[in-house]
């Protein structure tokens, strides 16, 4: 049978392997993040801009057809005549039977319904079809209110956080955290090819809210409550970080489940919250965790 004294060094051991090993995990989220600065940049050198935009952004015209075409035929078929053509598909929800097809296309709205008719073989009208064209002038307004929407709001964010903690290094691991979760998940998102749209802007201005949340949460217990040691507090924090943050993003995975088959502006909304949550973990509760653990470390209050 194992003695109380085997108990307290099991205890011990396992109590202190964070702080044996934090400056080590830290290395993760900084490999990360140096990789997702090169990647934006050479990103950024091949396109033109941070991410691929829709036509919401660049300006253009998107058709739904409400017919069971065959999608990958009519892409092919009109990829030489309509330029830079998308084609999405529209399921009902309950029967998973496809109810029509989206188009989007650079193209003017004339010419899409033209070359569309002729395809077709009949006539677009509203009952059968429905047409949203966007200008590109007024799409790249759009765009960078949006850009200087999300750029004011991580000022204001920042600017926050220095005076509720008017600590130098706590208030920077909130911002560079929250920084690090915006940037991997548009790393992400550019990885796997979505065309961001200004829903998807919106969501990551959403995101700054969602990243920096857990993140004060963890601050404030760690700087403002004198019950316990560091390592107390930042446990009691953790629990109730991941249980919020796991939540949501359970939340969100399900709803995306749902919406994914008839909804592309929820579906986009809902993929990049549930990825910067993902991050969110990761910088939170090893990026903010670490930094804050070696400031109290040299203030020797660990």
């Amino acid at each position: 049978m194992e003695s109380s004294q085997e108990k307290s060094i099991a205890q011990t051991t396992k109590k202190n392997w964070h702080d044996k090993y934090y400056k080590i995990l830290l290395i993760i989220p900084l490999i990360l993040l140096v990789f997702s600065f090169i990647y934006i940049l050479n990103f950024h050198s091949k396109n033109g801009d941070f991410f691929y935009k829709d036509i919401s952004l660049t300006g253009g015209t998107s058709v739904t057809i409400y017919s069971q075409i065959d999608s990958l035929k009519i892409k092919q078929d009109l990829q030489d005549k309509l330029g830079e053509i998308h084609i999405r598909e529209i399921y009902d929800l309950l029967t998973n039977e496809k109810k029509a097809i989206v188009i989007e296309t650079i193209s003017d709205g004339e010419t899409t319904k033209e070359i569309l008719e002729e395809y077709l073989g009949y006539e677009l009208t509203d009952e059968n079809s429905s047409f949203e064209f966007t200008g590109s002038s007024l799409s790249k307004s759009f765009y960078n209110q949006l850009l200087l929407s999300i750029l004011l709001a991580f000022i204001l964010m920042g600017i926050t956080v220095f005076i509720i903690f008017r600590i130098f290094v706590p208030s920077v691991a909130v911002i560079l955290s929250a920084f690090a979760d915006i940037l991997m998940t548009l790393v992400v998102v550019d990885i796997i090819g979505i065309k961001i749209s200004s829903a998807g802007i919106v969501a990551f201005l959403m995101l700054i809210g969602y990243s920096v949340d857990t993140d004060i949460l963890l601050t404030m217990r760690v700087l403002r409550r004198d019950d316990g040691t560091f390592n107390e507090k930042s446990l009691g924090a953790l629990k109730t970080g991941l249980t919020m943050t796991l939540t949501a993003l359970f939340s969100l995975l399900a709803a995306l489940f749902v919406v994914k088959s008839f909804s592309n502006v929820l579906t986009q909304i809902l993929t990049i919250l549930s990825i910067g949550l993902v991050f969110d973990i990761l910088n939170t509760w090893v990026t903010n965790l670490s930094i804050l653990k070696w400031y109290f470390e040299k203030k020797k209050n660990v």
